[in-house]
C-alpha cells in the first residue's frame, strides 16, 4: 500500500476518535514497526495531525490538548511561500467568475491560510491589493444552478434541467448525465449526455432555469470519447461533421496571431511574404466567424468557400445596419 494511502487511512480513523492498536495496524497495513513509526512521525510533523502514543493501551490516539487548540485545522504543514501561492490561486479563482460562485466555499480556506502566516505579514490584503484580474467585456452572470450541476458532476448523478435553448428561445425539460463543467470565455458550460436526444450536448449554465439532482446514476463515458465528439471542432459548439479552414493574416498581424492557440490541432506557418497561414478544424462556424471578424481587415479566409461567404455576409449585414442607424 502506498504511503499516502496508509497515512490517509490512519488519519481518518484517528479523527473518528478511535484508538489504533499497534499490533492491529501492523497486521492490517503489513508494514514493519519501523515503517509504522515513520508514518506516525510524518503525520505529526508534516500533516500536523496531533497523534500521540499511549503506552498503557499500546496504541495511538489524538492528543486532546492539541486537538482543542485547533492543531488539526489543516493536514499539511506549509511554508510561507506555499501559503502565499495558495492565497494567490484562491484570489484568482474568486476573480475568475464575476458572480463569485465559489467565494463562500473558498473564504474559509483563505482565512485558514491567513492564520498560518506569521503575525504582521497581512498576506490576504496584500494579495488583493497587488494582484489584479481584469475581466474586460465580461458578462456578469447569476448562476443559481452552478452548485447543483457541480454536485451532479462530482457525485455522478443525473440532472433534470429546464433549459432555454438559444437557437429557438423555447423552454424545454431535459434529463442529462453530466460529465464535466467547462469554464470558457467568461461562462460556465456543462458537457452532458442528453437522454432525450440520445447524444452528447453542451448546456450553458446561464440558460438553465431549473436544475434538480436525481438519485439515478449518470451513465459513464471516457474522456477520450468526450473529446472525440466535443473537442474536434473549433470553439464551444460541437458537431459531427468536421472541416478544415485556412486563414491568412497580414504580416502586421502575423507576429501576434502566430503566438495564439486557436485549437489544439491547429497548424501554422509563415509564407515568403511574412503572412501567417493558419489551418484549423471546425464543425460549427458560428464562433470561428466571430473570431475572424475581430481581425478584419488583417485576415482573409482562403477556404472553405462557405466560411468566407458567411464572413462576407456578416460584414455586409453590419454595414447595412450601421448605415441604417445613420
Amino acid at each position: 500500500m502506498p504511503q499516502v494511502d496508509r497515512l490517509t487511512r490512519i488519519k481518518d480513523r484517528l479523527y473518528a476518535g478511535k484508538l489504533l492498536s499497534k499490533q492491529a495496524l501492523l497486521d492490517e497495513l503489513e508494514v514493519s514497526f519501523a515503517t509504522l513509526k515513520r508514518d506516525m512521525a510524518y503525520l505529526r510533523d508534516e500533516w500536523q495531525v496531533p497523534v500521540r502514543f499511549d503506552r498503557d493501551r499500546n496504541g495511538w490516539h489524538l492528543d486532546g490538548t492539541a486537538f482543542a487548540k485547533g492543531g488539526h485545522a489543516l493536514d499539511l504543514k506549509l511554508r510561507e511561500d506555499e501559503i502565499r501561492a495558495l492565497l494567490v490561486m484562491q484570489h484568482l479563482l474568486s476573480r475568475l467568475e464575476p458572480g463569485g460562485l465559489l467565494g463562500a466555499q473558498t473564504g474559509a480556506l483563505q482565512r485558514n491560510l491567513a492564520r498560518l502566516l506569521d503575525k504582521g505579514l497581512g498576506a490576504p490584503a496584500d494579495v488583493v491589493r497587488r494582484i489584479r484580474v481584469l475581466a474586460l467585456a465580461a458578462r456578469r452572470l447569476e448562476l443559481p444552478h452552478f452548485q447543483a450541476a457541480a454536485h451532479a458532476v462530482l457525485r455522478r448523478r443525473r440532472l433534470r434541467i429546464v433549459y432555454r435553448a438559444r437557437s429557438h428561445g423555447r423552454t424545454e425539460e431535459r434529463e442529462v448525465s453530466p460529465h464535466r463543467l467547462v469554464h470558457y470565455r467568461e461562462n460556465w458550460h456543462l458537457d452532458a449526455w442528453c437522454h432525450r436526444n440520445e447524444g452528447l450536448r453542451i448546456f450553458s449554465l446561464d440558460a438553465m432555469e431549473q436544475a434538480q439532482v436525481l438519485d439515478s446514476p449518470a451513465i459513464e463515458m471516457s474522456d477520450a470519447d468526450l473529446d472525440d465528439q466535443l473537442a474536434k471542432g473549433y470553439g464551444i459548439f460541437a458537431g459531427s461533421h468536421v472541416q478544415k479552414a485556412r486563414l491568412r493574416f497580414t504580416p502586421e498581424r502575423a507576429c501576434w496571431v502566430s503566438a495564439e492557440r486557436w485549437h489544439p490541432d491547429q497548424r501554422g506557418r509563415f509564407d515568403a511574404q511574412g503572412h501567417w497561414l493558419l489551418e484549423l478544424p471546425f464543425s460549427d462556424m458560428r464562433e470561428l466567424v466571430m473570431d475572424i471578424l475581430r481581425h478584419v481587415p488583417e485576415v482573409e479566409v482562403e477556404w472553405p468557400q462557405e466560411l468566407a461567404d458567411e464572413v462576407r455576409r456578416r460584414l455586409k449585414e453590419g454595414l447595412r445596419r450601421i448605415r441604417g442607424a445613420g
